[in-house]
């Protein structure tokens, strides 16, 4: 419907403007950019590589390449993803880094010493969300849904119907309930619109049993009916009085904005929080295999995953002789519904890893989706593969737990053979195909 598009179109708006900062004039010295406090928080348990000279000016020559026009095979209307990043920056950092060593090493008169005891780090520091519609921030999720209640509330007086419709969508988690409520309020709509001018549609007796277990106990309906027009009232009711939600006669009788507030309710969609990817950006590591993650990945404790894989090991040989196959797909659903998270690292051709959170339900599509737009040049085609081979393809219908990548694994990126020679012939070399925008080169990490 116009009216929510108009709406969220608006609000997006309203944030863009307000993240904007306080203004200046153009010959003003311009304000240096922030992190976000997700994106410190986030990396905090992570050493960040400071840019040496050589990096800086690594980065300014993928600037400029990338303001130069595209390779002319590439204006033809090619298809899909995008991609740089150079091996130099990976070798100027490590002989850099040895450089540093060999200095730390003279001035003690002896090796460094590591100390290589203590609690492991974890892979990810938690689960996190976003709302583009509320703003940028990452929070967890209970949080977040605190924060779409508050942003919900704030539009009333502004949206009233609007906001109330919105909120019976978003802040109910029963959803049976919420059709059972927004089904009876679009009776009491269509009762007023059809027959306007009869009495006995224009109050609601509000300790009536199927409104008190139908529309009063889903948060929100109050405020659509206020918005209607209904307000409270005390009534007489058979030997005494009771309380009454009542719509005046002239409001009853403006079809056409009742007509409008029945759209804006079944229409209307919960604003749900979007899961934050996390990304992070790791340079070449040999444990990129090893991983450490939070309780919050599984369904099950850790400790019960644990049991269970020590009792399945005890049992197997006479399960393989005595499970059906039934039995058998009952295992694989319950193994399934074991994770709830997905920690994919992708390892790029320089070996730069990147890392992504997916719900385990999510398909390799937004895999995809998520290293495509990482990338420099979204036109060059490309394929993400197991470490034996084993090409995952975009459109794979099976979900990431479906595919065997809960809760964690390492795919291998790969360009297509045939551009990748191309792009190389016209960059000047295969060593000057970039991957990774310059400003996600920026994330480097040691993991």
């Amino acid at each position: 419907m116009a009216a929510i598009r108009n709406f969220f179109k608006k609000k997006k708006l309203d944030i863009k403007f307000k993240t904007a900062g306080a203004g200046h004039k153009l010959t003003d010295e311009q304000p240096t950019p922030q992190l976000s406090t997700h994106d410190s928080g986030a990396s905090a348990s992570r050493q960040v590589v400071p840019p040496t000279e050589a990096q800086k000016a690594a980065a300014e020559a993928a600037l400029a390449r990338l303001q130069a026009p595209a390779p002319a095979f590439a204006k033809g209307g090619s298809t899909a993803v995008q991609i740089r990043m150079r091996k130099e920056l990976e070798a100027e950092r490590k002989a850099h880094r040895a450089k540093e060593e060999e200095e730390k090493s003279a001035l003690s008169g002896g090796p460094t010493v590591i100390d290589k005891e203590g609690p492991p780090m974890l892979s990810v520091s938690g689960i996190y969300y976003h709302c583009p519609l509320v703003g940028h921030d990452v929070l967890p999720r209970d949080e977040m849904e605190a924060k779409i209640s508050e942003f919900l509330y704030a539009q009333s007086v502004e949206e009233p119907a609007l906001s109330a419709a919105l909120i019976i969508r978003t802040l109910n988690k029963n959803q049976q309930a919420v059709k059972t409520c927004v089904d009876t309020l679009c009776k009491y709509l269509d009762n007023i619109i059809q027959a306007p001018d009869e009495e006995k549609f224009q109050k609601i007796r509000t300790g009536n049993k199927a409104f008190q277990e139908r529309v009063k106990c889903i948060e929100g309906s109050l405020r659509f009916l206020h918005g209607m027009g209904f307000s409270e009232q005390r009534l007489p009711f058979q030997d005494g009085e009771d309380d009454f939600l009542v719509i005046s006669a002239e409001m009853a009788a403006d079809s056409g904005r009742l007509v409008q507030m029945k759209e804006v309710l079944t229409n209307s969609e919960p604003i749900i929080p979007e899961l934050d990817r996390g990304l992070q950006v790791f340079s070449p590591s040999a444990n990129v295999t090893k991983f450490d993650l939070p309780d919050t990945f599984y369904r099950l404790t850790v400790e019960e995953i644990k049991k269970e894989a020590i009792q399945r090991s005890q049992h197997l040989e006479k399960d393989m002789q005595l499970r059906t196959k039934a039995m058998k797909e009952r295992d694989e659903q319950r193994e399934l519904r074991k994770y709830r998270f997905t920690l994919l690292r992708i390892r790029l051709p320089d070996e730069i890893i990147m890392q992504g959170v997916f719900h385990c339900f999510e398909k390799m599509a937004a895999v995809y989706a998520f290293v495509r737009e990482n990338l420099v040049n979204d036109w060059q085609p490309f394929r993400l593969l197991t470490g034996d081979g084993k090409t995952f393809d975009e459109e794979a219908e099976p979900s990431l737990a479906e595919l065997g990548l809960s809760p964690a694994a390492v795919l291998t990126f790969a360009w297509d053979a045939q551009v990748l020679q191309e792009v190389a012939a016209e960059r000047g070399g295969l060593d000057k195909v970039e991957h990774l925008r310059p400003e996600i080169l920026a994330k480097l990490q040691t993991l």
